[in-house]
This record gives C-alpha cells, structure tokens and sequence, in this order.
C-alpha cells in the first residue's frame, strides 16, 4: 500500500509540474497491481479452497502434487494464503508442506518450495456467483481447475465461466472468524451551565 500511495503521488506531481492531460487513474491501478510490492506488510491468511465440481478441497501433497480430493478439516488442505500486492494477487502454499501451488508451461499444477516467481502467483477473481477464479499471473487466461475427481485441469484448457475454475474460501475446521472488539457505550457528561452557556442558549431560541 506504501509503495502504490507513493507512486500514485509521483504521478499526480508529474501532471501538474508540467501541466499534460490527466493521468488515467484506472491504467495506472491497473499496472500497479501486477508489480510486486516489496515494501508494504504482506497480509497471511488462512483457509481451505472448495471445489465447486468435486466437492472436496484443495490440498498440497508431501509428493509436490495438488488435487481437490480433500475432505473438510484434512491436514494438507489447509492452506496459507500470501497477498503480492495491494491488489488481489497472492501466493498460495500448504500449511503442512510449506509448498507453494505454481503452474508450470504446460499448464500443469505443481508444488514448490520457492514460490517467488510469477507461475506460483494467482490473482482472485470474485464471480457474479460469488465464487472465487485463481488466474495464474505469468500465464495470462489459465486458471487453477480441478475435474470431478479433484484431478488437476490443465490451465490451457480453462475458461472464467467453467465451473472447474470455481472455488469457494471455507474456514478450517475448528477455526472461528474474528470479531472487532465490541465498543464501549458513550459515556454522557454532565456540565453545569455557565453563564457564557445559558447566554448562547437563550439566544438560540430567540
């Protein structure tokens, strides 16, 4: 957030030093969300992806593979979510494995240990249906896909609109969301009038 504030400052000093059109606003978000922000405080989340065809859950294997056969509270679906930057692109690893879920050229789902470069980053995409599409950030137009099996879907073959690239964030098992700590009542003070008060009152209704 730090460094989209910055560089979105630069560009409004720019325009009005030397007086160009407006900058585009929109264009500009749009590049800043595919840069890696390495100065702001990433945000780490954690929950399970279901599988809107199997009906199972994304899990990370101890064998690098990744399918969607997990069932709800099994250890290797549960899943660490890392933000990239301060748009909607994250790094997604396995709580247990510590291997992050990456796409190689064939569009195939593996496992790594480093998971720092483009293939192992997915932009969320929420859907009309509330579900959640992962597009895969260095292979644009390839989404993260499972069959009914809970097979992985190769990423060439995938579309926005199938139902295998289709996924709904579950809390683990067990897990209970946070609340905001609940506000203390107003506390009403009592003054006694002053003389400068009851001047200002009896003037306002008059």
């Amino acid at each position: 957030i730090a460094l989209y504030k910055h560089r979105l400052l630069q560009v409004i000093l720019r325009y009005y030093v030397t007086n160009q059109s407006p900058p585009n606003f929109t264009q500009h978000v749009s590049e800043q969300s595919k840069v890696t922000d390495r100065v702001s405080r990433r945000l780490i989340r954690t929950y399970q992806l279901y599988s809107r065809t199997s009906g199972k859950h994304v899990q990370v294997l101890p064998n690098k593979k990744i399918n969607a056969m997990a069932e709800d509270g099994d250890l290797h679906a549960k899943l660490v979510v890392e933000t990239d930057t301060f748009g909607s692109r994250v790094r997604i690893k396995g709580a247990e494995t510590g291997f992050y879920i990456c796409m190689n050229k064939r569009g195939k789902l593996i496992g790594k240990k480093n998971g720092q470069g483009r293939d192992c980053i997915f932009s969320e995409i929420v859907l009309e249906n509330n579900y959640t599409a992962l597009r895969n950030a260095r292979y644009e137009g390839w989404y993260m896909a499972f069959t009914r099996r809970g097979r992985p879907r190769k990423g060439s073959r995938t579309r926005q609109h199938q139902r295998e690239v289709h996924f709904m964030k579950r809390l683990p098992r067990g897990s209970h969301p946070t609340h905001p700590v609940p506000h203390r009542p107003f506390d009403f003070v009592h003054y006694p009038f002053s003389p400068r008060t009851k001047r200002t009152r009896y003037s306002a209704e008059r």
